[in-house]
C-alpha cells in the first residue's frame, strides 16, 4: 500500500502541466532528464558504497588496535581498556545501520521516480528488471542489497558487544 501511494505521488510530481500533446523536444528533454536521474541513483550508489567501506575500515582498525595492544601485552585479557574501542564501534555499528536505512529509502524513492518516468519512454529498462526479479519477492531470484549488506554492521555490533563484556568481566575477575 505504501508503495503504491509513493508512485501517486511520485506520478503527481512529475507531471508536467497539461499541454496537450507531446512532441518530439518534450521526448528528448524527457530523455535527457531520465539519464540524469539514472546516474544520480548510480552516484548514490556509489557514496552508498564509500559509506560501506568506511565502516568496515574503522571497525576492523578498532578491533586491530585492540588485538595489537593484546599481544603486545601478553594476551592479558584486563590489561587493556577495551570498553572506549568498544564504545566508539558500538556506536559506529549503530550509525552505519542508520546510514544504510537511509540509503535503502532513497533509493526506493529513486527508483520510483525512474519507474514514473519510464512510462512516458518507448521502453522501460528498469521496469523490466524489476518485474524479471519478481520485484524482490521471491529471495531465490533476488534479495535486495540492503537486506544483506546489513549483516556486517550487525556481525561487528556482536563482536564489539562481546568483547566488552569479556574485557569487563576480566577486568573485574582480575
Amino acid at each position: 500500500m505504501l508503495e503504491r501511494s509513493m508512485a501517486d505521488g511520485v506520478a503527481r510530481a512529475i507531471e508536467p502541466e497539461p499541454t496537450g500533446q507531446v512532441d518530439d523536444e518534450s521526448r528528448r528533454e524527457t530523455l535527457e532528464l531520465y539519464k540524469l536521474y539514472v546516474e544520480m541513483a548510480d552516484r548514490s550508489a556509489a557514496r552508498r558504497l564509500g559509506a560501506n567501506s568506511f565502516f568496515v575500515t574503522v571497525n576492523a582498525a578498532i578491533l586491530g588496535i585492540a588485538g595489537a595492544v593484546l599481544a603486545r601485552e601478553g594476551n592479558t585479557v584486563g590489561s587493556f581498556p577495551y570498553w572506549p574501542a568498544s564504545l566508539a564501534g558500538i556506536i559506529l555499528c549503530w550509525a552505519w545501520l542508520r546510514i544504510i536505512r537511509s540509503y535503502r529509502n532513497l533509493n526506493t524513492a529513486k527508483f520510483a521516480v525512474i519507474n514514473e518516468i519510464e512510462k512516458r519512454l518507448p521502453i522501460r529498462p528498469y521496469s523490466a528488471e524489476w518485474e524479471a526479479v519478481g520485484k524482490g519477492e521471491d529471495p531465490k531470484r533476488y534479495k535486495p542489497l540492503s537486506h544483506v549488506e546489513v549483516a556486517v554492521p550487525l556481525v561487528f555490533l556482536v563482536v564489539h558487544i562481546t568483547l566488552a563484556v569479556c574485557f569487563w568481566l576480566a577486568g573485574r575477575l582480575s
